[in-house]
């Protein structure tokens, strides 16, 4: 069975569906020219175990530049993990783009989605729009605008909940605050100065309050009817989204991609991170690599409790330097888009090769089924075999989890049709339901965010224009255009499967360590806070100049299309831009000042390559680490764990230790523990 459910190839309840080839085709037989066959599927698993791993794929053929698609796993019910993908066929050029070069007087922030709640029962949406800083009530029964809510420039509005009073609260990012509104005339009812960076929230009715997850870690709790503040937890940093999930609440982190398990009491009790799927060779004779979890871009509360989170997985062992060498497509790329369902009780599954390149929202039927916002998909997109979104039903949850993928090659038309009415006979006997209709036209812009009014009804916000789009209507939002053609480059995605934006999430990077085959390990590079001045850019210093780094890594690595100079120059003004995050508030100011004192010492001899706006001076030097390497800029270093650039210290302190090189990086031996947490909390600051 091959049928598309919204998305090429597609997860048909509990049957994995190979890239584009039918179950257990062989290679050698595949009479498609454009892509290989999968391998053969491998042994069943138990049937509360792993099934078998897939067989390798086949090799890929000429245009498009797609690889053949891993084997299917032996078991329906507990699918193994897909083999390897065959090799690509010949490199393809990514195109030229040729859009108008557009840039608004001031840059829009970078995405971030997941900026619509569903509201007032089903009738109403409410829509966050951070490049307009204002929120918009919908009438979704007569798709006209009901309200708007005109905030401060550069609040940047992001998550939004209703609480059980009809209030919208609203996580201003750019703000320091939550706005509580009311939708019904758009009347914003106060301002909460909860924390410096608030992210998401939830709505707990048991208790009749709201919580709010921070950037920072702080964990806030406030009365949804009068914000008085209940209770505030200090946890890790990089929270993201809030689920309660009966007393407990799960507290995502973004780049780790964990859950934070918070009992009643507040305290930790445990960390539910998405099972990683068994580690596969590259190639023949190339130990297998593991694939490591990070970026969650969305967590949602399940229908039968604990969560849903999307998230990127990255294959970021052996990565090639050479042309192509990024990814051929969705299935086989060294980033693909996974969803799983975690549970307190281990319980859930795992959904792998999500057709959704960017994956900034996720949202969830009464069964467990989901759609997956893809942020990089636009309508003057280069990669055709890229949807706005994609929707997907699920295999049951089991324990231990089972692991399937949808992994998807084919899908031409803008979105595919809808499945009859009649359902779709399941290998294993089983009926599935009817998916729900799509939207009967193209969205117009890109899919930021996306809910369902019921089962079988999906609105989707997009961007440029911005829009709410609902069945066959397409409602406009207020406000001037915020195009930037930088914006629209920095999150596109490539005929390679990935977009600037997926190792660069929100403009920042996704914490990981990559290994580049002949190159070693590599830490992603901040981009944040302006890079203007901070030339030659990569590690070792061998991009002199952006129009270098966009020509070898955009159009060549990752096969993006070829950009002419002014394209090159709107991405650099868009990125140059990217405001730094703001340091986390020091809590002894006399400790920021010793540490300031030491920084600038002569002997200790900090400021004498970390100098200037930037702190860098941006030379190569040696710093006892093996090899000579850029200096790289302290702005925001406090959010950059792992440092160095191998990953070595996990933390600031770990970097004053035996892989930080020593004092030939600085000379630090003499000084007391106390003087070196002075230091870090200085550093913390910048």
């Amino acid at each position: 069975m091959t049928r598309a459910v919204w998305v090429g190839c597609a997860l048909l309840g509990p049957l994995v569906m190979a890239c584009g080839a039918p179950p257990h085709s062989d290679a050698s037989a595949d009479p498609d020219p454009s892509s290989g066959a999968g391998g053969h599927g491998g042994s069943g698993g138990t049937s509360t175990g792993w099934g078998g791993i897939g067989g390798s794929g086949g090799t890929g053929g000429g245009l498009p530049p797609l690889t053949g698609g891993g084997g299917i796993g032996g078991s329906l019910r507990d699918a193994g993990f897909g083999g390897a993908a065959g090799g690509g066929g010949p490199f393809v050029d990514g195109g030229t783009y040729t859009e108008a070069i557009v840039e608004s007087e001031d840059s829009p922030p970078p995405l971030a989605g997941g900026t619509l709640a569903i509201i007032g029962g089903g009738a109403r949406a409410a829509a966050s729009d951070p490049d307009r800083d204002q929120v918009v009530a919908v009438d979704l029964n007569a798709m006209s605008i009901v309200s708007t809510a005109a905030l401060a420039r550069g609040d940047e509005p992001g998550r939004l909940v209703e609480d059980g009073g009809g209030r919208v609260h609203v996580a201003l990012r750019s703000g320091r605050a939550v706005a509580v509104i009311d939708p019904n005339n758009g009347t914003i009812l106060g301002r909460l100065p909860v924390c410096h960076q608030p992210r998401g929230l939830a709505y707990d009715a048991a208790r009749d309050a709201i919580h709010v997850a921070c950037a920072g870690g702080e964990l806030v709790s406030y009365a949804a009817a009068t914000g008085a503040p209940l209770r505030k937890l200090r946890l890790e940093r990089d929270l993201r989204d809030v689920v309660i999930d009966g007393d407990r609440l799960l507290v995502s982190r973004y780049r780790a991609a964990e859950l934070l398990v918070v009992e009643s009491n507040g305290t930790v009790s445990a960390k539910l991170r998405p099972p990683a799927p068994p580690p596969v060779s590259p190639a023949p004779g190339v130990p297998p690599i593991a694939a490591l979890s990070a970026v969650a871009w969305r967590t949602v509360a399940s229908p039968d409790g604990g969560a849903l989170m999307v998230y990127q997985l990255l294959k970021a062992g052996n990565v090639p330097t050479t042309p192509g060498g990024y990814g051929s497509g969705a299935c086989g790329g060294i980033i693909s888009t996974s969803v799983a369902h975690l549970r307190i009780d281990g319980a859930g599954f795992v959904v792998d090769d999500v057709a959704a390149i960017l994956p900034v929202d996720l949202a969830t039927t009464s069964s467990r089924a989901f759609a997956v916002a893809a942020g990089a998909w636009a309508p003057n997109r280069v990669n055709f075999t890229l949807q706005p979104f994609a929707y997907v039903n699920p295999p049951p949850s089991t324990n231990p989890p089972s692991r399937t993928s949808t992994c998807f090659l084919s899908g031409r038309s803008p979105l595919p049709p809808p499945i009859s009415d009649a359902g779709i006979i399941a290998a294993d006997g089983g009926v599935i339901r009817p998916t729900p209709p799509p939207p009967s036209v193209t969205p117009p812009g890109r899919v930021v965010a996306l809910g369902f009014r019921s089962d079988s009804e999906l609105v989707l916000q997009t961007r440029e224009p911005a829009t709410i789009v609902f069945g066959q209507r397409v409602l406009e939002l207020p406000g001037r255009s915020r195009k930037h053609t930088g914006y629209e480059l920095f999150h596109l995605a490539t005929i390679g499967g990935i977009a600037c934006a997926s190792c660069h999430p929100e403009g920042h990077e996704d914490g990981q360590v990559w290994t580049f085959a002949g190159s070693g390990s590599r830490r992603t590079q901040s981009i944040n806070g302006g890079i203007s001045g901070t030339e030659p850019f990569h590690w070792n210093g061998d991009m002199n100049d952006f129009a270098k780094l966009a020509h070898d890594v955009f159009n060549s690595r990752m096969t993006g299309p070829s950009l002419s100079e002014e394209h090159v120059t709107s991405l650099f003004h868009w990125i140059d831009k990217i405001p730094r995050l703001e340091a986390p508030p020091a809590d002894d100011l006399a400790a920021v000042e010793r540490g300031r004192t030491l920084f600038n010492d002569g002997e200790v001899g900090c400021a004498s390559c970390h100098s200037g706006e930037k702190f860098t001076n941006s030379a190569n030097v040696s710093v006892g680490t093996d090899g000579m390497f850029q200096v790289p800029s302290l702005v925001g270093v406090a959010w950059r764990a792992p440092y160095m650039h191998q990953g070595c210290a996990a933390t600031l302190a770990d970097r004053f230790g035996a892989c930080g090189g020593g004092d030939a990086h600085g000379k630090t031996s003499q000084l007391t523990a106390e003087q070196r947490a002075d230091l870090i909390v200085y550093l913390e600051t910048l």
